[in-house]
C-alpha cells in the first residue's frame, strides 16, 4: 500500500479567528477550538478510520497543535516535530493583512513573503522534509499542524511550487488526506470539516 498523509489543522484560536498571522506565538485554543478537536477525534476513532491503528503520528510542538492532537486522542502516540511548526512570519507576526496593507497595499504573502522571517523557499524545504518522511515506509501518517505549513505541504506532495498553496484554503480543525491516483501523488480529501456540522 502506498503511504498516505492525513493532515489535521489545529482548532480555532483567538488570533486565527481574527485573521492575525500566528507563527511562533504560542496561542492556546478557544473553547470552540477544543470542541472541534474533540469532534475531529471522535470522527477519526469511528469507521472508516477506526482510530488509525498502525498510523505514525507527529505534531507541531506549538500548543494549539499539540492540544488539538491530545484532545483528538492521539497524544500518547504522537512525537513533536519542529518541521511542522507554522511559518515564521518575522515582523508580521500577530498582524492581520489589513494592518500590513496600510503600508504595503499590494502585499501578497505567497508572492512577497515576510520581512525578518522565513522565506517561502525555506517553508517549502520543511514541507519537503515532511513529504520525504511520510513516503519513507509502508504506513500512513497523521500530522497535527498549522494552516500555511499544511497548505505548502499539500502543494509539495503534488510536486507543485510552494506558492500553489495560495489556491488551497484550509479551515481550523479540518481534515485532509494526501494519497495517490494511478501511481501519482493526489488529493484524496481537502479541507473536510464535516465533523463540525453536528
Amino acid at each position: 500500500m502506498a503511504p498516505r498523509i492525513l493532515l489535521a489543522r489545529h482548532g480555532q484560536t483567538e488570533w486565527s479567528l481574527l485573521g492575525r498571522h500566528t507563527g511562533r506565538t504560542d496561542i492556546p485554543l478557544l473553547e470552540e477550538g477544543r470542541r472541534g478537536a474533540k469532534l475531529l477525534g471522535e470522527r477519526l476513532h469511528r469507521s472508516p478510520w477506526s482510530g488509525l491503528q498502525g498510523v505514525e503520528v507527529r505534531t507541531s510542538p506549538l500548543v494549539r497543535a499539540s492540544e488539538t492532537c491530545a484532545l483528538a486522542g492521539f497524544a500518547e502516540r504522537a512525537s513533536e516535530w519542529d518541521a511542522l511548526m507554522e511559518w515564521d512570519y518575522g515582523a508580521y507576526e500577530g498582524l492581520a493583512p489589513a494592518a500590513i496593507w496600510a503600508d504595503r497595499p499590494d502585499w501578497f504573502i505567497w508572492r512577497d513573503g515576510v520581512p525578518e522571517g522565513e522565506t517561502l523557499a525555506q517553508l517549502g524545504a520543511r514541507a519537503d522534509e515532511v513529504v520525504e518522511w511520510a513516503r519513507s515506509a509502508d504506513r500512513d501518517v497523521l500530522v497535527f499542524a498549522h494552516g500555511h505549513i499544511l497548505r505548502v505541504l499539500g502543494a509539495r506532495w503534488l510536486g507543485l511550487d510552494p506558492s500553489f498553496a495560495a489556491r488551497i484554503r484550509l479551515d481550523p480543525t479540518s481534515l485532509s488526506v494526501l494519497g495517490w491516483a494511478y501511481g501519482e501523488p493526489a488529493v484524496d480529501r481537502w479541507n473536510d470539516t464535516g465533523h463540525m456540522e453536528f
